[in-house]
């Protein structure tokens, strides 16, 4: 009975763009421009095209940073993962990334908690996310700018998740947060990592250690499908002796 009623609440909810074969419903983040940039595969375009670049049908996906659903979406409907799992910050967002995954039928492949993940020593069980109107600026930095409401999120610590989900690709974009997890993440299980720096969070400086720590652990980017604020890199694979 709860799978008629989620199927037929699917049935009638609006839909109004579409991006390589994802339906997204109607939603109070999405205004005309953005709606715009949706249709024509221009939203988080160079995420999802490094994503779709790197994922197989073999492969897990971490997502740290799922938006409103969309890249995480477009990853499981076209290249079927085993699984996504991924993680958002933002409380108000689930409620949309749920009815986004639900309309397209993929809760079986992808499913979203509303968690921090953290590395490194003194983890809180909680931390403060700083929501402001626009979510592209929401951010764990309490940076300048108007901040609507500050809210407490649970935490997760990064290497422990990942020894239980056993992922072996990393989608990332976290409005800055990147620095601070990269500094003490062990990214042994990843063979790729798609991530978006920000450089106005943590400076230039920030971007090339953020860089150097993914070159350190051995990926190399993909020119082809890379751009100086979003890389796809992979680890190259090893030949037959």
């Amino acid at each position: 009975m709860a799978e008629q009623q989620l199927a037929a609440s699917a049935d009638q909810t609006e839909v109004v763009a579409e991006c390589l074969g994802v339906k997204v419903p109607a939603s109070r983040y999405l205004h005309e421009n953005r709606i715009a940039r949706i249709n024509a595969a221009e939203y988080e375009g160079h995420e999802i095209r490094g994503s779709l670049h790197v994922v197989g049908s073999e492969d897990v996906v971490l997502e740290i940073g799922a938006g409103i659903g969309l890249v995480g979406a477009v990853i499981a409907s076209n290249n079927a993962p085993k699984k996504v799992h991924s993680f958002e910050a933002n409380p108000e967002l689930i409620p949309e990334i749920r009815s986004l995954y639900a309309l397209n039928g993929l809760e079986e492949v992808i499913e979203v908690q509303n968690t921090v993940l953290l590395t490194g020593e003194d983890q809180p069980d909680t931390i403060q996310f700083h929501l402001r109107n626009s979510y592209l600026g929401s951010s764990l930095i309490e940076a300048e700018g108007k901040v609507r409401k500050t809210v407490e999120v649970p935490t997760a610590d990064f290497n422990k998740i990942c020894s239980e989900l056993e992922p072996t690709v990393l989608v990332m974009d976290i409005e800055g947060g990147e620095l601070d997890l990269l500094r003490h993440a062990d990214l042994s299980p990843f063979r790729a990592v798609v991530l978006e720096f920000h450089p106005g969070a943590y400076g230039i400086e920030g971007m090339r250690e953020c860089k150097s720590i993914l070159r350190d652990a051995g990926f190399v980017r993909i020119d082809e499908k890379s751009t100086r604020i979003v890389w796809a890199c992979e680890r190259p694979k090893a030949t037959e002796s």
